[in-house]
């Protein structure tokens, strides 16, 4: 054994051909999200991408905050996708079913905290985050981020790298309720801004919002020269997503 390896002195467990054949089957099964996916979401355009906190209940106010946007975004004709589960996602989809849109659940299977709500008219059922995580972003016109946890911040961070990075055409990323980010914001302008560790025009990624008719709002504006049409350009970005 060879001391300056590390890894000498650790048991080495060779794969076994069971196992291998397991794994390479797991790639069918990641195919077969990302095709019901696409199948079933291309369809559902222009939409929004609504996270939150799964542990709010439905008498707390961010449960309410979003339950009104829903609303508002699905009156307004936009399909609304959540991830499928309880708390902020239970209350987008709800606001969203009593529009005129769709309401989109994008499930994944956890644990705990996952259990679908049931205010889904279309209901997709995920085993892996990564893929999931592709369809909460090809066909969104904006991503709408209320209070939540890790899994919340896991996506404001996915969506603002995709954006700054070019991997996907921008689009309108709403924090909504001020008090909440206000601390978050300030240690981006405080430390990444000022530690050169994203630029200081990073900080146009995201724009805060506070109310229902301004989440609306800010959207058109976004789109008022354009359409919620992809261009050629954007569509081969996408592709490549």
């Amino acid at each position: 054994m060879d001391p300056k390896d590390p890894f000498s002195q650790q048991e080495r467990i060779p794969l076994n051909g069971a196992t291998l054949t397991r794994e390479s089957w797991k790639i069918f099964q990641i195919m077969a999200e990302f095709v019901e996916g696409f199948e079933r979401l291309s369809s559902i355009k222009p939409s929004v991408s609504v996270f939150g906190s799964a542990r709010v209940a439905p008498d707390h106010p961010y449960y309410q905050l979003a339950e009104e946007v829903a609303r508002a975004l699905s009156d307004a004709g936009f399909s609304v996708v959540s991830g499928g589960g309880p708390g902020i996602m239970e209350a987008a989809n709800k606001g969203a079913q009593a529009g005129k849109s769709p309401s989109i659940g994008l499930n994944i299977q956890l644990p705990r905290e996952q259990d679908a709500n049931p205010y889904q008219d279309i209901a997709l059922h995920f085993r892996h985050f990564f893929s999931r995580k592709v369809m909460f972003v090809k066909y969104a016109s904006a991503y709408v981020v209320l209070p939540g946890g890790f899994g919340t911040l896991d996506e404001l961070a996915e969506i603002l790298t995709l954006v700054q990075t070019g991997k996907t055409p921008r689009i309108p990323i709403l924090l909504v309720h001020e008090p909440f980010w206000a601390k978050l914001i300030d240690w981006f302008q405080e430390r990444l801004v000022a530690e050169e560790a994203i630029d200081p025009e990073d900080m146009d990624l995201f724009q805060v919002v506070n109310t229902p008719d301004e989440v609306v709002a800010a959207i058109f504006d976004h789109y008022e020269d354009r359409g919620f049409q992809p261009s050629r350009q954007e569509r081969e970005i996408l592709l490549d997503l």
